[in-house]
């Protein structure tokens, strides 16, 4: 949940989120290959020698250039001579289309132009391959795209590039992803990735030069198109050998190493809201937020948006005689979420009661041990401290509140600590966020004695951790062995939850996992509406998809869900200087970041929008989001 500004500058840094590193397809301005290769999917051993595969030496050694530049085509390593053969480039050259930086060729509307511009970069060699093959991947030429994100991996598996805030990120593990989103989601090309990987050991901070990478680049295969989506594995009759919680909230270790929540013993996967209905005109930082778990503006003796939001269906901003009141619950249930996100305790047990009896939907309870300050007893501007005594206590009583008084609520499916605490203080600055990053041993041990306390008087229920993406997850594996599920929010475009995630936190934190939070705001500048709405839409679908195909029986097998950010917009968020009032629904953004329109708008994160705002907090205006939800999470 966005406090303040302190989270549009994390994200911005950490979740990998600058232009130069995550693009997500836009409108495809297709363009014709000159040259697109003799060979579909390369046979690479005819070609060279491929080594160590699958360790710290691996390298893939050429030994008949020529031949492999004419399977792999224009564009793909080692064939760049045959784009000075191109007549388009010739004539994009000749009308001064191709003059400037090649980064700023990186999100332009030509994806020709770009193609040019990157294919013959002076630039590292696996940065301008990997860019060079996002332009084809723009302009829907997959084929090829495919082909050159292999090339990343067979040949600069190793290469580093670098955010506008100097965070390294590695082409491989990117390269990888990418491959896996395309294929799947466009079967009919006929290809497969298999057995590849990439991992970076000592990955987890932000120094690329203690990171040691583990390749093995795997082959790229045809197959039927109905062989490309993994097949599922039925984990009922593999022997259990590890539990985490108890009936009949529990999660278990299958032989196999997949992880599976069971919920009165039958599979369960999150299919989670976090849910903020923030009235417009309210914010934190004007100090008049009003508890939405008890706001009753209209008086009828119930909250409001939970039971009283109503359906915008014709987009008029006027509740007209077919729009009844039904309530965000209501809608909780059409799309098909099964759970909700709660970040700091809960204000209204009968609510959540029924939320749960008449909707079917349970909590996720957390605490913000300290992020914004909550609880510490600190100050904004020094922010919590984690190597303070008195503040650690403050903290810890807390939760001992929070347990206590809804340990035996039948809604509550696990706990949650924190919200993405370790970016304080990573980057120097503190404020509100406080010092986790700064003193990451002091917060991890901290994290791991309030879970440990949980387990002492509430054996039931598993304890989750809430992270910032996977930054430092070697100090957590170091220091809570007693937190049960590792929870991250994470934002890394469309494609980021393909599999390098599940496998980097399965190899160094072996927890399963949940995704506490990923989204997309739907605002794109000088879009239409339409577009937006399908751009945000993709997005989620791609994201949702990555983890169903690393739940059990998948891929990496420790997916138990996520909670997608978030169910409607909230016009309070963006924080930034100069402030637009929380009346304006803010259109600049915020941060750079891997999403359609290449920025974060913090105000348009929502699946619903409020409209025009004169109806808040009872209109929800249903995005295409909504029902690509409702279809994804239907029984």
């Amino acid at each position: 949940m966005n406090i303040n500004f302190i989270k549009t500058i994390f994200n911005g840094i950490l979740f990998y989120s600058l232009v130069q590193m995550f693009s997500v397809v836009f409108a495809a301005e297709t363009f014709t290959l000159c040259d697109p290769g003799a060979e579909k999917v390369p046979d690479y051993e005819k070609y060279g020698v491929f080594h160590n595969k699958g360790t710290r030496e691996y390298y893939y050694e050429v030994k008949d250039e020529d031949g492999l530049s004419k399977a792999v085509g224009e564009g793909v390593y080692p064939n760049s001579l045959a784009i000075y053969k191109d007549p388009e480039y010739q004539r994009y050259k000749k009308q001064g289309l191709l003059e400037g930086s090649h980064w700023d060729f990186v999100n332009v509307d030509d994806n020709q132009a770009s193609f040019y511009k990157w294919a013959l970069a002076e630039e590292e060699p696996g940065v301008a391959q990997y860019y060079t093959a996002m332009a084809m991947e723009k302009a829907g030429l997959y084929e090829q795209a495919v082909k050159a994100y292999y090339a990343c991996i067979v040949h600069f598996p190793n290469s580093i590039g670098w955010t506008y805030f100097q965070t390294p990120w590695c082409i491989g593990k990117v390269a990888l992803d990418k491959i896996l989103y395309i294929t799947r989601n466009h079967p009919e090309l006929g290809i497969k990735l298999m057995g590849a990987d990439v991992l970076v050991e000592g990955g987890f901070d932000n120094n690329p030069y203690n990171d040691v990478v583990v390749v093995d680049p795997g082959k790229l295969t045809s197959c039927p198109p109905e062989k490309v989506a993994p097949a599922k594995t039925d984990v009922s009759g593999i022997n259990i050998v590890e539990r985490k919680g108890k009936y009949p909230t529990e999660i278990v270790k299958y032989e196999n190493g997949h992880w599976q929540f069971l919920v009165n013993g039958k599979p369960y996967i999150m299919k989670g809201v976090s849910y903020f209905p923030v009235t417009i005109g309210q914010s934190p930082d004007e100090g008049n937020l009003a508890d939405w778990m008890k706001q009753d503006t209209n008086g009828n003796g119930r909250p409001d948006a939970p039971y009283d939001a109503w359906v915008d269906k014709n987009f008029n901003n006027t509740q007209d005689a077919d729009e009844p009141s039904v309530g965000d619950f209501a809608l909780f249930k059409d799309v098909g979420a099964n759970t909700l996100r709660l970040y700091h305790h809960a204000t209204n047990k009968e609510l959540l009661r029924d939320l749960y009896n008449t909707y079917g939907v349970r909590i996720i309870m957390g605490d913000f041990l300290g992020m914004y300050c909550t609880g510490s007893g600190a100050s904004w501007e020094e922010g919590t401290d984690y190597t303070n005594e008195q503040q650690r206590n403050n903290m810890l009583n807390l939760v001992k509140e929070m347990v206590n008084e809804y340990k035996d609520e039948p809604y509550i499916l696990m706990w949650v600590l924190g919200n993405e605490n370790n970016y304080g203080g990573t980057f120097g600055h503190v404020g509100g966020s406080g010092n986790a990053g700064k003193y990451p041993d002091a917060y991890y041990s901290f994290v791991n004695e309030v879970a440990k306390w949980i387990h002492s008087v509430d054996p039931i229920h598993p304890v989750a951790m809430c992270n910032g993406d996977t930054l430092y997850l070697d100090i957590i594996n170091r220091y809570c062995p007693d937190v049960d599920v590792f929870g991250l929010n994470s934002y890394r475009g469309a494609y980021g939850f393909e599999h390098t995630i599940w496998a980097d936190i399965k190899n160094t934190f072996d927890r399963p996992v949940i995704i506490t939070e990923y989204g997309c705001p739907m605002f794109i500048e000088g879009k239409p509406v339409e577009f937006q709405q399908e751009k945000q839409a993709e997005y989620f679908k791609g994201n949702w998809e990555g983890m169903v195909y690393n739940s059990c029986g998948y891929g990496v097998g420790n997916s138990l869900g996520g909670i997608m950010f978030e169910w409607v917009d909230g016009w309070w968020k963006s924080g930034q200087p100069p402030r637009f009032s929380s009346w304006m629904h803010e259109v600049k953004g915020n941060w750079i970041g891997p999403f359609a329109g290449n920025w974060s708008y913090e105000e348009w994160f929502g699946i619903t929008g409020q409209g025009d705002g004169t109806k808040s907090p009872f209109m929800r205006q249903l995005r295409k989001s909504y029902y690509v939800y409702k279809e994804l999470w239907k029984e």
